[in-house]
């Protein structure tokens, strides 16, 4: 009996650090602690609990965390810069990427810009950001975005 609260300690005990962590780690050493568990509901000594223990935990580890890894979305952490794509931005610079020149506006903070496209962009245009490249705003001309809607009758 003392066997059986051990192993549903352990498996209360690894289900509570995996919801903590959600890291697919500690998820199999309580799947591990249910077949002691079962182990010990039989009566199998504890050292062959111990190895069933250890040998469901490492074997469903190998087995599943490549599978999982694969699985989980890697993405990039997102940082305030990014809540700047899709805005507009006034030249303040020509963008010339022949020159290495160019500058833009954005709510009152003057950035480093680069064409998307790589053609000129002439001061006082209009842009949209497309992307964030390091400390680098890739722009182009807004003006392509603001066709209207056509209607015909």
């Amino acid at each position: 009996m003392p066997a059986l609260i051990f192993w549903g300690a352990v498996f209360v005990i690894m289900l509570i650090a995996e919801i903590t962590t959600m890291q697919f780690v500690t998820i199999w050493f309580a799947a591990g602690a249910v077949g002691a568990f079962i182990a010990a509901m039989f009566e199998l000594s504890f050292t062959v609990q111990m190895i069933i223990f250890v040998a469901l935990s490492v074997l469903l580890l190998l087995i599943t965390r490549p599978i999982f890894a694969k699985l989980r979305v890697k993405q990039q952490p997102r940082t305030n810069a990014d809540l700047n794509i899709g805005e507009t931005a006034v030249v303040i610079e020509d963008i010339n990427p022949a020159l290495g020149t160019g500058r833009v506006r954005l709510s009152g903070v003057d950035w480093i810009a680069v064409s998307e496209s790589g053609d000129n962009i002439p001061a006082e245009t209009i842009v949209m950001v497309t992307r964030i490249d390091s400390a680098k705003l890739i722009v182009r001309d807004a003006s392509e975005y603001a066709q209207p809607f056509a209607h015909t009758r």
